[in-house]
């Protein structure tokens, strides 16, 4: 079973988002973990834009990366620009992969345009997902 890693800078949003989609697509073939080089807690918006989607993040918890120092990962997935210039150092030879999703909790404007701006992001993120998993769990 590979052990797949999603980081970005909160662990609030976007690598909840993905996290959730991953266990979805990959099912048994991995487990995944999601962790942020700072943690936010996770974002309501977040829970509620996956809800949307019949996905159920709320109990996914905020953490930090130097929880998973020691976990010899097969992939990590850097979801923003600052998580991949500030990721740490892994001993592992772990596949690196990297996407910057635009980041939904920065939206602005009524609830209903930032709801979609969510929406977007979710998408988007959902695609790559199943991309990576076809592509690399075979």
């Amino acid at each position: 079973m590979k052990k797949i890693l999603v980081l970005c800078t909160g662990n609030s949003c976007r690598s909840q988002i993905a996290e959730g989609y991953l266990r979805l697509f990959a099912g048994a073939k991995a487990i995944v973990y999601s962790a942020g080089i700072e943690t936010h807690g996770v974002n309501p918006r977040a829970v509620a834009t996956m809800k949307e989607d019949g996905i159920n993040i709320s109990n996914h918890s905020s953490n930090h990366i130097d929880e998973y120092q020691n976990i010899d990962f097969d992939f990590v997935i850097t979801v923003c620009d600052h998580a991949r210039e500030q990721c740490p150092f892994f001993p592992t030879q772990a596949k690196r992969f990297h996407y910057n999703f635009p980041d939904p909790a920065k939206a602005e404007g009524s609830e209903e345009e930032i709801a979609q701006q969510f929406a977007t992001v979710r998408l988007m993120i959902k695609e790559y997902c199943r991309k990576f998993v076809l592509e690399n769990l075979p």
